[in-house]
C-alpha cells in the first residue's frame, strides 16, 4: 500500500502514471492536494503525475528518489527500510565545535558517498567534530556544486542515492562525527525544476540573483513553506543529519509576521524534543543582522550560528592584496583594525557606511557569545568563485597560510576548514556544472569568460561544463606525506590538539579576550586567559617580551629562539604562548599584571 499525493491547487484534473497504468486522482481538497491510495504499489515502482491535458508525466516534487535523473519518473522509496547503527548517537556538542566543509564529488577518487566513507576515520583522527556536506539534493547532470538542486527530496544519484547518503551519515556517527547538510531553499536550479507546473512555488514579482524569488508570503505560500520545512525535517529525521546549513538566507524575501527562518527553528525544536536529539542550525547571511542567531525569546529567529564573512575578508586582505575583479566587496577591508574588530566584535560592519554597498550596513551583535559565529579562512565560495579556483595557500604561500589557519583555530569563534586546506592541497576547487541543456551550457561557459574578462583577468577561464574542470578539483590524498603538504598537516593537527587541550580556546565569552594591534608594524596580539597568540603580519622581525611563566607552545616557522625572556618573531609568523601562572579565578587581576609587565 502506498498513498500518492501532490499539491496542485490550480489543476482541473490530475492522473497518476504508475507502472503501465494511468489512474485518476482524487481532489483537490480545500488546500489544493490530490491523493490516491494504490494497494499494490511497492518500493521501486516508477510513477509520475499528468496535469490536466498535458500528456507528459512529471516527476513528484516530493519524490524521494530519481533513479534516472530529475527529468524522469520518480521512484517509490521507504526510508524505514534502512538499517541504522547509531541508536545511541546524540551528536557532538555545538559549543566548541570544529567544522570541516566538503564536497562529496571531489572529496574522494570515486566521488561518491561510499568513496567518502573511507576517509571518515581520517577526519575523526584530524580532530574535527562536524562534517558540513555541500548540497546533495538531486540536480540535472552529473557534476556540480549542488546549489542547482531541483528535486529537493531526492539525493543525487551519481553520489549513490538515498541509501548511500545514509551509509555515509551512519559511518560518520560511528566515528564520533556529526553531519551538517547544506540545503538550498532560496531558489531552484535552472534545469529540471518542475515544481512550477504544479503550483506557485515562485513569486515572479520579486527577484533574486537567480531569478524569481521563492514564494514565502504570497498566495499559496503556506504550502510552499510546508514543502521546504518538511524537506528540512526529512534530512534530520530520515537521514539522521545532525544539523543544516541554509544557503544565502538573505535571499529569502519574506514579509510574513512569522519569518520563514523562525518557522524552521520552531519546527526543528519540536523534532528535537520528540527524538531527544539536539540539532545545529547554521545560516549563511551577508546581512550582519544578529536577529538571525538571537533566541526567539529575545525577538530573534532562533538559529544557532551564522557564517561570518567579515572575518574572512578582514584576514584575507591582511595577507593578500586582491586584484581588480577579485571580489569588489574586499574594498571595504584591508587594515589590521578591521581584523582587530572582527575578533572582538564578530562583525566589522555593524552599522557604519559600506563603500561597496553604498549605504550603512549591519547591526552590533551586542551580548552574543562567539559560538554563534562560524569563521573560516576559505570556503567553497571564496575559492571556487575565483577564475582559477586557487586556494589560499596557492595565493599567499605556505608561511602566510599557516598564519591564517593558526589565527582561525585559536580565535574564539567556531572554526571551519575547507576540505584539503589542512594539508595545503595542490588541487584547485573550480566552479563546475553539467546543465544538460546545450544552450545553457554554452551560455554558462561564455558568461564565465566574459565575467572575468570584464574584471581584467587575462588568463584562460576553465569551462565549468567540461568534465576535466571537475576532475582537476578532486583532492590529491597521496600528497599528504610530501614536503609542504606534510608540514601543513602537522601544523593543523597541532593547532587542533592545542584547541582541545585548553579551556581558554573554547571560551565563547568575548569579555575573556583582549586584542592589541600595532597598525604601523602590523602586529596582532590575542589574549585568551592563559594563552597568548602573537602574530607578525609585517615585513620585519618583531621582538616580544615574554611574561612570567609563559612557555612557547607552538610556532608556525622554525628558527626563532627564546632568549632572556624575549621572543623575536620573523615576518609572517604566528606563535602561541601558554602561561603556567595565570589565575583563571582572578582573571582581571592577572590580566592587569600581564598588561603592565
Amino acid at each position: 500500500m502506498h498513498r500518492f499525493g501532490v499539491w496542485a491547487p490550480k489543476a482541473q484534473k490530475i492522473s497518476l502514471k504508475w507502472r503501465d497504468q494511468i489512474l485518476s486522482m482524487e481532489g483537490p481538497n480545500e488546500r489544493g492536494w490530490w491523493t490516491l491510495e494504490v494497494s499494490e504499489a511497492t518500493c521501486g515502482d516508477k510513477y509520475g503525475f499528468l496535469l490536466d491535458d498535458d500528456p507528459n508525466p512529471y516527476p513528484d516534487p516530493r519524490g524521494l528518489r530519481q533513479p534516472n535523473g530529475v527529468h524522469d519518473l520518480s521512484e517509490v522509496h521507504d526510508h524505514n527500510l534502512f538499517e541504522w547503527h547509531d541508536k545511541f548517537w546524540r551528536g557532538a556538542p555545538k559549543v566548541g565545535s570544529l567544522i570541516y566543509e566538503l564536497h562529496i564529488g571531489t572529496f574522494s577518487k570515486e566521488g561518491t558517498f561510499d568513496g567518502a566513507i573511507q576517509h571518515v576515520p581520517y577526519l575523526a583522527d584530524l580532530g574535527v567534530t562536524h562534517i558540513e556536506v555541500m548540497p546533495v539534493a538531486a540536480w540535472a547532470g552529473k557534476q556540480g556544486w549542488g546549489y542547482d538542486s531541483v528535486a529537493l527530496f531526492a539525493t543525487h544519484e551519481h553520489y549513490g542515492g538515498p541509501d548511500g547518503f545514509k551509509r555515509f551519515v551512519d559511518a560518520c556517527h560511528a566515528n564520533g562525527l556529526s553531519v551538517i547538510l547544506d540545503v538550498v531553499y532560496n531558489h531552484f536550479g535552472p534545469v529540471g525544476n518542475y515544481t512550477t507546473k504544479f503550483g506557485p512555488y515562485l513569486n515572479a514579482d520579486r527577484k533574486t540573483p537567480w531569478g524569481a524569488a521563492v514564494n514565502l508570503d504570497g498566495e499559496g505560500s503556506d504550502e510552499v513553506r510546508r514543502f521546504f520545512v518538511d524537506n528540512a525535517l526529512m534530512w534530520l529525521k530520515d537521514y539522521h543529519c545532525d544539523g543544516l546549513r541554509f544557503d544565502a538566507v538573505h535571499a529569502f524575501l519574506d514579509l510574513s509576521a512569522v519569518h520563514f527562518l523562525e518557522q524552521v527553528a520552531v519546527e526543528v525544536e519540536r523534532l528535537s524534543a520528540t527524538l531527544g536529539k539536539d540539532f545545529f542550525l547554521i545560516a549563511e547571511s551577508d546581512l550582519n543582522d544578529p536577529r538571525i542567531v538571537r533566541s526567539r525569546e529575545a525577538s530573534g529567529y532562533g538559529f544557532d550560528a551564522q557564517w561570518n564573512d567579515d572575518f574572512h575578508h578582514a584576514l584575507f586582505t591582511m595577507l593578500y592584496r586582491p586584484k581588480a575583479g577579485e571580489g569588489s566587496y574586499y574594498g571595504d577591508f584591508g587594515s589590521i583594525e578591521d581584523l582587530h574588530k572582527s575578533l572582538v566584535n564578530a562583525y566589522v560592519y555593524d552599522g557604519q557606511y559600506s563603500v561597496f554597498r553604498r549605504r550603512k550596513h549591519g547591526r552590533p551583535p551586542t551580548g552574543l557569545p562567539t559560538h554563534h559565529f562560524v569563521n573560516f579562512d576559505q570556503n567553497h565560495d571564496q575559492v571556487g568563485n575565483r577564475a582559477q579556483g586557487e586556494r589560499l595557500e596557492h595565493l599567499i604561500g605556505l608561511p602566510a597560510a599557516k598564519v591564517a589557519v593558526g589565527l582561525l583555530l585559536t580565535a574564539p569563534y567556531i572554526p571551519m576548514l575547507f576540505m584539503g586546506e589542512e594539508w595545503a592541497t595542490s588541487a584547485p576547487f573550480l566552479y563546475f556544472a553539467d546543465h544538460e541543456d546545450e544552450e545553457l551550457r554554452k551560455a554558462v561557459a561564455e558568461g564565465r569568460r566574459a565575467e572575468f574578462a570584464g574584471f581584467g583577468f587575462e588568463g584562460d577561464v576553465p569551462n565549468p561544463e567540461d568534465a576535466e574542470t571537475y576532475e582537476r578539483s578532486r583532492l590529491r590524498w597521496d600528497e599528504q606525506s610530501i614536503g609542504k603538504h606534510a608540514e601543513m598537516l602537522t601544523w593543523v593537527k597541532a593547532l587542533i590538539k592545542l584547541r582541545r587541550s585548553y579551556v581558554a580556546f573554547n571560551d565563547g565569552d568575548m569579555h575573556h579576550m583582549r586584542v592589541n594591534t600595532d597598525a604601523e608594524k602590523r602586529i596582532l596580539i590575542l589574549e585568551r586567559d592563559e594563552a597568548r597568540v602573537l602574530i607578525n603580519f609585517g615585513e620585519q622581525p618583531y621582538e616580544f617580551a615574554l611574561l612570567e611563566g609563559e612557555i612557547l607552545q607552538l610556532i608556525s616557522q622554525e628558527g626563532p629562539v627564546v632568549a632572556e625572556n624575549r621572543l623575536e618573531l620573523p615576518p609572517t609568523t604566528l606563535a602561541v604562548l601558554i602561561s603556567s601562572t595565570f589565575d583563571v579565578e582572578n582573571r582581571q587581576v592577572a590580566r592587569r599584571k600581564r598588561l603592565s609587565a
